[in-house]
């Protein structure tokens, strides 16, 4: 008789265990906005002050810094499959990513430091085009269409 119950308690016990080691997985799980696709040496991210080597696969929140170096590129895939690839010597944040089209919360925003970026639109820019704008330090890029490239050069004094 106290067998059963001794097995309903651990059984009790084992799920409120696992569901808590798994619920900060979940809720980090819920930030990431993409993935990175294609890496040639000399890129990283910047995550809260640290430089973090990028390599395929990896998961990119908003507010993550991207780079490349003089010698690197690297390609990132978004949730919405909107797609960016960067040149040399680039640096983008992702300011803003929204992704839930079946409430209409849909928006990518980021800024451009240096560098070049080619871009390929996904779902948000296909529903909702006025939602993805990309600002430099001289301008802002409003997406229109589903491609475009961007060369922002560092001004010298």
């Amino acid at each position: 008789m106290l067998r059963p119950l001794r097995m309903a308690i651990g059984y009790i016990a084992f799920v409120a265990f696992s569901l808590g080691l798994t619920a900060p997985a979940v809720r980090a799980q819920e930030n990431v906005i993409g993935y990175i696709k294609t890496v040639v040496p000399d890129a990283s991210i910047l995550v809260g002050g640290r430089t973090i080597k990028a390599i395929p696969g990896m998961p990119i929140q908003t507010g993550y810094v991207l780079k490349t170096g003089p010698q690197g590129s690297m390609g990132v895939t978004f949730r919405d499959n909107t797609m960016m690839s960067f040149g040399p010597s680039t640096e983008l944040v992702v300011d803003e990513y929204l992704y839930a089209p079946g409430k209409g919360d849909l928006k990518l925003g980021a800024t451009m430091a240096r560098g070049t970026v080619q871009y390929i639109s996904g779902v948000i820019a296909k529903l909702k085009p006025d939602a993805v704008m990309l600002k430099t330090p001289s301008g802002i890029i409003g997406v229109r269409g589903t491609r475009y490239v961007a060369m922002v050069e560092e001004s010298r004094p």
